[in-house]
């Protein structure tokens, strides 16, 4: 009996070890089969080999500033960067590990005991997932569906490409492609794009607390989103201490200390409208666009701006730029207060304001044509609507958010009236060069790019007033042989018609209606002088001074009128910077730099800037105008940078004015420019490696400052370039010169009047020219 029962057990004992082994091998069997099917692609598509060496991700372009920061960055939908597994710091790559997969340096992309616990406690207690599979996923299998069968399926294909991924690179290879590609959430593609978003810093520079949020958000973005859901925040970050505590990165007495951190984060959204040199740029990108279309890759292809990684290498400097807009947005913001008042905007007083000597029916006219302009007629344009719906449609009022210096504003209003809203801010741009090497430095376009997105910089074209006089003065130094020190009579002076063709009596006043001094020539554009002006273009005529100023890189249009003696025509403030440059330069011009070189996503150099030079000006020549101007700094209408104010008049924004201590000691060159009604405020201002150049004004002519103490460009612009480089000096790191400039070595003109007394009525300076001789 006994013998039977065991021989019974015997059997059932064998029949369940061939049973396990049967299953063992089936399932084995099974296994291999799937993999191999997943393998082939008979479950699907599946990356070929080249792909899975070259797994391909959008990488943005980024704008690289001339000391090495990352001014923005181009992309469409994925805000990627590469960074390299050393620049991660290592409590980062620790977190990682301990998170998603402790058994990460002991597997080659499957981990089997994280595998069976997943299915033993159906995922309750972790799952299975590792860094690889992640990996897979991410790059190949795409968001896990929701179907059972679909969803194996899916998990199959990860298995095989991890182990596929664990062949072809290193584990640190691995953590680096992961961590490159994850998204975090606001346009953060990648640990690089998260750590500037969220902590405004790079990856090597975050704290142990930040590297864990920023892990925890790995299982989750949207759910653990530090913006929305700080507290959930914490309780995943204080996971991932407890993970590391686990495996022994971190021990107790840290461990109770970090969990105590409170959440830290320093939101810093990155978009195109944001950020440093927005205006910068925009000018940018269309560069780009044009430079693609005519530097094909070797295949024929075109680049993409937001998928192929390009690195542009600009001149901008990053801390020049910063102090560049902060000086725009602090004389601004004070230059509006006043502006504001003196239009009587608070009360309403002035039912025509921003505009000054326009009727009602006009500003009806000048508000429909910049609605004809704007984005959103453009928008509804382009989905066919019909005008007078479009017209309509600015009659009715939405919610929009509209911009004021004390921040966004948050209102209900007519798009009409949000345009004659818009048009009560004064406008204004600066731009900085090397005049030796032509590379800009600075670039402010407007004070908000999301709300004023027209480029003053390159886009605006406005009268330049008196700014252009040093155009005349050298070409009258260089073809009459005149000296600083001749001088001439301040009287009124007409040029006759039949001097000229087309043109009447033209008969310039001056500021004031002053005459009757003995002036120099260096006295006459200290203080404007509009006469003597007058005088120098009757002798050399506009076509030299007009050839002069093109060979400087002024492309606009230039009218062969004598009025462009003082300013009348409309030039960009690239060019007038850049053509100022020239005298800096001693007589050279150097065309504009902005980019020095594009490279690809691999390093490899697409395009390297070539400088194009031109003599325009003797060396002399040039030096003496600058000595010129600089006179216009030391006695004339850019004094106030040599004191700190205005005196004090019965109007507030005298008051702003007496707080910037301007009291500037080394040698400046300069000009202020006003033009007609106060409408355009202008100042150059040069030192020996800088030229820089401010512009302010009203969107139209007719929004200005009623009185020319304010609409002068001494009050109206000079302040900004006073403030941006007292903040450069500030800096010695940046280098900007206090010195004189280099006098050439042979000089036949003299420049150092025995005498110089704006006050006297008569200038002790002989004049070295004949001028009876020249005409005068």
């Amino acid at each position: 009996m006994k013998n039977k029962r065991e021989k019974k057990n015997i059997s059932k004992y064998i029949y369940f070890i061939r049973s396990f082994w049967l299953l063992f091998f089936s399932g084995l069997f099974f296994l291999v089969i799937i993999f191999s099917s997943a393998a082939l692609g008979y479950l699907g598509d599946m990356p070929d080999l080249q792909q899975l060496e070259n797994p391909k991700t959008n990488l943005a372009t980024q704008i690289i500033s001339s000391d090495g920061i990352v001014l923005g960055k181009y992309y469409y939908n994925d805000n990627r960067t590469p960074l390299d597994f050393d620049q991660l710091p290592p409590s980062m790559v620790d977190a990682l590990i301990a998170t998603e997969d402790e058994r990460y340096y002991n597997h080659s992309g499957i981990d089997w005991i994280g595998t069976l616990r997943a299915i033993f406690y159906f995922g309750k207690r972790g799952g299975a997932s590792t860094i690889s599979q992640q990996l897979a996923r991410q790059l190949f299998v795409g968001v896990r569906s929701r179907n059972i069968v679909k969803a194996i399926i899916q998990k199959v294909k990860e298995w095989v490409l991890a182990v596929q991924l664990e062949r072809r690179y290193t584990k640190k290879e691995i953590i680096e492609m992961y961590l490159n590609i994850y998204d975090f959430g606001y346009n953060a593609d990648g640990v690089q794009s998260a750590s500037k978003i969220f902590f405004n810093k790079k990856p090597k520079d975050l704290k142990i607390e930040e590297s864990a949020i920023l892990i925890g958000m790995l299982q989750n973005s949207s759910l653990y989103n530090p913006v929305r859901r700080p507290e959930l925040v914490i309780k995943r970050r204080n996971i991932v201490f407890r993970q590391m505590l686990r495996n022994k990165l971190i021990n107790e007495r840290v461990y109770d200390s970090l969990k105590m951190i409170p959440l830290k984060i320093d939101f810093s959204p990155e978009s195109h409208r944001e950020g440093l040199a927005t205006y910068f740029r925009a000018y940018l990108q269309e560069f780009m666009r044009s430079w693609i279309k005519n530097n094909p890759k070797l295949d024929g292809s075109n680049y993409n701006i937001y998928r192929d990684g390009l690195r542009i290498y600009t001149t901008i400097d990053s801390r020049m730029q910063d102090l560049a807009e902060k000086a725009v947005s602090k004389h601004m913001k004070n230059l509006q207060k006043e502006f504001f008042i003196q239009q009587k905007i608070p009360e309403n007083e002035n039912p025509t304001a921003p505009f000054l000597n326009l009727t009602e029916g006009e500003i009806d006219t000048l508000l429909l044509r910049s609605a004809y302009r704007s984005e959103r007629w453009r928008k509804m344009k382009k989905t066919g609507i019909d005008d007078s719906l479009i017209l309509k449609s600015f009659s009715k009022e939405v919610p929009m958010k509209v911009f004021s210096w004390d921040g966004e504003i948050d209102t209900i209003m007519k798009p009409i009236d949000s345009i004659r809203y818009y048009k009560h801010f004064l406008r204004s741009s600066l731009m900085s060069i090397e005049p030796m090497s032509g590379h800009v430095k600075a670039w402010v376009g407007g004070y908000n790019y999301k709300h004023f997105q027209y480029d003053q910089v390159k886009q605006g074209r406005r009268q330049i007033g008196s700014t252009f006089k040093p155009f005349l003065y050298a070409t009258a130094i260089d073809q009459l042989k005149l000296s600083p020190c001749d001088s001439l009579p301040d009287a009124l002076y007409c040029i006759e018609t039949n001097r000229f063709e087309n043109t009447e009596a033209w008969c310039p006043k001056n500021s004031g209606d002053r005459y009757g001094r003995i002036r120099t020539l260096k006295n006459a554009l200290a203080n404007s002088v509009n006469t003597i002006s007058a005088r120098l273009m009757d002798q050399v005529g506009p076509r030299p001074v007009i050839d002069l100023v093109q060979k400087m890189g002024v492309t606009s249009y230039l009218p062969a009128v004598p009025s462009i003696a003082l300013g009348t025509p409309d030039i960009s403030l690239f060019e007038m910077v850049g053509a100022y440059s020239v005298f800096a330069n001693r007589g050279i011009y150097v065309k504009p730099v902005m980019i020095t070189r594009i490279e690809d996503k691999n390093g490899l150099a697409l395009f390297e800037v070539i400088p194009e030079t031109k003599d325009v000006l003797s060396e002399e020549i040039a030096y003496v105008t600058l000595k010129l101007m600089q006179g216009v700094t030391k006695h004339g209408s850019g004094a106030r940078l040599r004191h700190a104010g205005l005196e004090k008049t019965n109007y507030v924004y005298d008051k702003v004015i007496t707080d910037y201590p301007y009291i500037f000691e080394n040698p400046i060159a300069g000009k202020t420019g006003t033009t007609q009604n106060q409408s355009d405020g202008w100042f150059m201002g040069m030192v020996p490696n800088l030229v820089t150049g401010v512009w302010v004004g009203g969107e139209d002519r007719s929004i200005h400052f009623e009185k020319i103490a304010f609409g002068q460009g001494a009050t109206m612009a000079l302040p900004i370039w006073a403030i941006y480089m007292k903040s450069l000096y500030e800096n010695t790191e940046l280098g900007v010169s206090s010195e004189d400039f280099l006098e050439p070595e042979i000089m036949s003109i003299p420049v150092e009047c025995d005498e110089y007394d704006q006050n006297s009525s008569k200038i002790k300076a002989k004049p070295k020219a004949d001028l009876k001789a020249l005409g005068f």
